[in-house]
């Protein structure tokens, strides 16, 4: 890279920022009725995530399929690649916080000072991997896998938030895939 190509790359994020900012001022400005139609629209995509993430785990009798629906919820998003970022996001936070919870529990124990160690590990190891954008879900993850009250061993809440979250992800995304596709038509 020559020195003006990393000036330009090092200003970018900058310009990101500041081009985010002048359309999130310029969204206010939109007429009421456009407002009403995106509100009407997000709010359509969230309840058809929430009821499509949520009834199937009741078929299935999981006891926390709301993880799904949350989920669902927190990653449908009126432009498909925003959408397809948060599912990413949901879905590795969910699995880098619930692996390094169970590892703390099963090594350390399950006191507050193992929950501190398991959420400072859990947002470490995201950083590490170059996925900063799951730190807080996976410091929120290994919150859920101390301090949450629960019946089975870690392992099995491990493997029921990661597959309820996944499963949510899964929905949240492709319906913001569908409804980009169905709006270009």
């Amino acid at each position: 890279m020559t020195g003006k190509e990393e000036r330009q790359a090092a200003a970018l994020p900058g310009r990101i920022d500041r081009l985010g900012d002048r359309l999130a001022r310029l969204s206010k400005t939109l007429p009421a009725t456009d407002r009403l139609r995106g509100g009407l629209r997000q709010a359509a995509l969230s309840a058809a995530g929430a009821a499509i993430a949520y009834l199937p785990t009741q078929a299935l009798s999981l006891r926390e399929g709301f993880w799904g629906a949350i989920t669902a919820i927190a990653v449908v998003q009126n432009e498909w690649g925003a959408a397809r970022g948060a599912g990413r996001d949901q879905f590795l936070g969910a699995s880098i916080g619930g692996v390094v919870g169970v590892a703390v529990v099963l090594t350390v124990g399950q006191e507050f000072v193992s929950y501190l160690l398991a959420v400072v590990l859990a947002v470490i190891v995201c950083w590490l991997a170059n996925v900063a954008s799951a730190s807080r879900l996976s410091a929120i993850t290994a919150t859920i896998i101390l301090l949450v009250p629960h019946t089975g061993t870690p392992a099995h809440m491990l493997f029921s938030r990661v597959t309820e979250v996944g499963w949510g992800a899964l929905v949240g995304v492709t319906l913001a895939w569908a409804a980009t596709r169905l709006e270009k038509r």
